[in-house]
């Protein structure tokens, strides 16, 4: 048996960046930048009004100005005239600033509706400035410093980059539309087959007889690999012969990875490590000293990627959770490695580890700021309603010894 160290590098040896494609933005949620993207216009693209108010020259601030109202510059409709002197333009929040009142010499300011008292629609009054003024003299020394204005490029400029590989979420997809990009390219999502094996698995929604069960692993898998940005394509259940099984990986010329779900231990009916390297499979190892999932293998068959995982519920999910979703992080082009581990405080003592890694279900909250972690008292590998319940793994290393409570110990979020 290797580590599980050594089996994640070996997995992740399989795989590489897929290639790249074009998609609209409006498909982009989700995806993995490919290449950076690089703004073709500024944001905002003209100075503007943080908020609705009055557009003024610095040299008109005092209490109790008269001025008058010579216009109105609203979203999407500036005022085409210059602010001057005794002069003021209703502005309101998102307008572009008038010519007289930007930035530079002019000392432009930005009165808020607060700040001022409604005369008639011809004129204002300046008042309550006292609060305003001390703003504004800390200011004054940076003309590029604007009170109530938006910059020109405030945001970004023409050139601004959003790196690769970035996985876009709402917030990126804000960002490249506002960029003016309507087009993005991303790695093409990697196509993975699952397939489930054993003369005991019937469909969901099929009727099993007393020695048969519901093939719930493929489903949970599927779940699995879309959640991390892949395709799963589910293939019939294999039964337990060589000529089933073999038939079914023949269907599979197609994807990017295979990925067999029990039959890969050591068994009269676990034929999916013989059959396949029958079938050319380079094998690269056969047993992870780990629990759950011990009867892990990988290799290539016929230069396709291929894991096979254990058949007890929870080692699929588990074995899927530590080796599967980095592979599909490596093959979307982001940072080969293991998932991200964080830490958290033990809530129970538990005892010293045996020899293989263990990945203890587990369930964590936040108590004073700290994220604490407790285990379930039953760990067998086909309890899927323990599973469903945690919202965490914690790794016990190889022969870590007693740990109490309060002790630190690494997990990985589910």
């Amino acid at each position: 048996m290797i580590t599980v160290e050594h089996a994640l590098s070996q997995v992740l040896n399989l795989v590489d960046p897929l290639d790249i494609e074009m998609v609209g933005l409006d498909q982009a949620a989700g995806r993995i930048l490919a290449r950076d993207a690089v703004a073709c216009r500024d944001q905002p693209p003209f100075s503007s009004s943080a908020m609705d108010g009055y557009a003024v020259k610095s040299e008109d601030l005092s209490d109790g100005a008269k001025l008058n109202v010579i216009g109105e510059s609203a979203a999407g409709s500036r005022f085409n005239g210059i602010v001057t002197s005794g002069s003021a333009v209703r502005i309101f929040t998102g307008a572009p600033v008038p010519e007289g009142a930007a930035h530079g010499i002019e000392n432009h300011i930005m009165l808020s509706d607060e700040e001022t008292k409604y005369d008639s629609e011809a004129s204002i009054t300046l008042e309550q400035l006292s609060t305003y003024t001390k703003m504004f003299e800390k200011y004054y020394k940076n003309l590029d410093t604007n009170y109530y204005i938006r910059p020109c490029g405030g945001d970004f400029k023409v050139g601004s980059i959003i790196c690769a590989p970035l996985k876009l979420g709402p917030s990126e997809i804000s960002l490249l539309a506002s960029m003016n990009i309507p087009n993005i390219e991303v790695y093409r999502k990697p196509i993975i087959a699952l397939i489930a094996t054993g003369d005991e698995l019937v469909s969901v929604g099929e009727t099993p007889n007393r020695d048969q069960i519901i093939s719930s692993n493929n489903h949970g898998l599927k779940a699995l690999i879309e959640a991390a940005g892949g395709i799963a394509r589910l293939l019939p259940i294999a039964r337990d012969t060589r000529e089933e099984l073999q038939t079914v990986l023949t269907l599979c010329n197609d994807v990017d990875m295979i990925v067999t779900i029990g039959g890969a231990s050591v068994g009269d009916y676990d034929l999916v490590h013989c059959v396949a390297e029958k079938m050319g499979m380079d094998t690269s190892f056969y047993k992870v000293s780990m629990r759950p999932g011990k009867p892990l293998m990988a290799g290539k068959l016929n230069g396709i990627p291929l894991v096979g995982l254990p058949g007890n519920p929870v080692s699929a999910l588990v074995c899927g959770t530590v080796f599967l979703t980095p592979a599909i992080n490596a093959m979307l082009g982001k940072h080969k490695g293991p998932m991200p581990t964080y830490n958290a405080i033990l809530n129970t003592d538990l005892p010293k580890n045996g020899s293989r890694t263990h990945y203890m279900r587990a369930i964590t909250d936040l108590k004073d700021g700290d994220l604490m972690v407790s285990v379930f008292e039953h760990q067998d590998s086909s309890l899927l309603s323990i599973l469903s319940k945690a919202n965490a793994l914690l790794i016990r290393p190889q022969n870590d010894p007693v740990k109490i409570k309060g002790d630190r110990v690494k997990i990985i979020p589910l």
